[in-house]
């Protein structure tokens, strides 16, 4: 039986990218968090899930699927 296993992600990061192609800045979604961190920037801001899914419910529009 093997020992070896697939290390789980710790994090799915995605890329913005505005109308003309051009990186707009970058989302990283973690268990806890999410951040978010504009272009050519080595800062990254985040909020916490419960803070986030806060400040969508205020803030945000409703959706459909």
């Amino acid at each position: 039986m093997s020992v070896n296993r697939f290390s789980p992600e710790k994090y799915h990061q995605f890329t913005i990218v505005g109308v003309a192609g051009q990186v707009v800045g970058h989302i990283r979604v973690k268990p806890s968090s999410v951040l978010w961190s504009p272009k050519n920037s080595k800062v990254w801001y985040g909020l916490l899930l419960d803070r986030f899914a806060t400040l969508m419910e205020e803030n945000g529009t409703r959706q459909s699927k």
